[in-house]
């Protein structure tokens, strides 16, 4: 899984995040850093709540947190999301191609842009897909 601070970077370089059931997400700066949630048709819900689009945690009377509007949770996308959201920003390419290699130290994610071969590295693939997009958000591509 994507660590928090990828994905908080992902959120202020611009990664705009629709709600959708079964998407993970973080709470930052209320005490539950090393917790993940996840959005499901029974534990919470997104829905307006007093002019805000909020998450609502419904049947969990043990917690007092009742909701937490989206713009202060911290998306947490999966492989398959990073690597559709960086797809979808190689497609004005005329060749939008891209990959990723298992390598010892980790996995390489390449591709080329604007004729340029760019290859980004981590240590699981999500942080690879992660670090290409937020080079493609940061050059606003």
């Amino acid at each position: 899984m994507l660590s928090l601070s990828t994905a908080k970077q992902l959120k202020e370089t611009g990664l705009i995040w629709t709600p959708a059931l079964h998407d993970f997400f973080a709470i930052p700066e209320r005490g539950f850093d090393d917790k993940v949630f996840v959005i499901s048709d029974v534990f919470v819900n997104v829905e307006p709540l007093r002019g805000h689009l909020s998450a609502t945690f419904q049947g969990s009377v043990e917690w007092a947190l009742d909701h937490v509007v989206v713009e202060e949770l911290v998306w947490l996308p999966t492989e398959e999301q990073l690597r559709d959201e960086l797809e979808g920003r190689l497609t004005p390419e005329p060749r939008p191609e891209f990959r990723m290699i298992s390598s010892p130290d980790g996995y390489v994610c390449e591709f080329c842009v604007r004729d340029q071969h760019m290859r980004f590295e981590a240590t699981s693939a999500s942080e690879a897909y992660a670090a290409a997009l937020l080079y493609m958000l940061e050059a606003g591509l």
